[in-house]
């Protein structure tokens, strides 16, 4: 087989997978497999879908690992990776994701699918703030989602300081100096007090 009949071999097994339905509930299906919420609806996903795809379109490169990639998804589970559990799904990924496929979906849809308005409002994200005054007024110190801090008063006897009596730095550091006679080096010292010869 030539290159060119190899490109038309390659052509052929892309058109069979791109554009097709089965094609598009994969997709949904791995997205919702990488990126779980239970509370972001399907309409979400679609639409992160659909972005990916679109991004595919802007290289024939990526459209063929794209449309590869789908159909590498189905063969490695017979055709029902829509129909499998998160556990399975996630399983099955794990044998893709170092693919340039998987690389290039993740990479569009962790940016894509979180800016989304329906995707911060199932996760409880109010958005951006700027257009709003900021966060200062509007309940930047809202802390009704933490329990009532136990505030207790210590009515004991009072503390010992048990630190009082431990030498500083500088006192530790001034004993040292004075240990060392007036015009010696610590070096020479320390030899002296060894009781090494030292050389004229």
């Amino acid at each position: 087989m030539n290159a060119s009949q190899s490109s038309e071999a390659v052509d052929e097994a892309v058109n069979d997978v791109e554009g097709t339905e089965e094609a598009r509930r994969t997709l949904i299906a791995l997205i919702k497999a990488a990126f779980p919420h239970e509370k972001v609806p399907d309409a979400a996903y679609e639409r992160a879908a659909d972005t990916v795809q679109k991004q595919a379109d802007d290289s024939t490169w990526i459209r063929v690992k794209l449309a590869q990639g789908l159909d590498s998804l189905q063969g490695l589970t017979d055709g029902r990776f829509h129909e499998l559990t998160p556990q399975q799904a996630h399983l099955v990924l794990l044998r893709v994701q170092h693919t340039t496929f998987f690389g290039f979906v993740r990479q569009t849809v962790v940016v894509n699918l979180y800016e989304d308005e329906e995707v911060w409002e199932a996760l409880g994200y109010e958005g951006p703030s700027f257009d709003k005054g900021g966060y200062i007024d509007r309940g930047f110190d809202d802390l009704d989602w933490l329990p009532d801090p136990r505030i207790e008063e210590y009515d004991g006897e009072p503390l010992e300081d048990v630190v009082s009596d431990l030498p500083t730095a500088a006192s530790t550091r001034s004993n040292r100096a004075a240990a060392v006679p007036a015009g010696q080096s610590k070096a020479r010292a320390g030899r002296v007090g060894t009781g090494r010869k030292q050389s004229s």
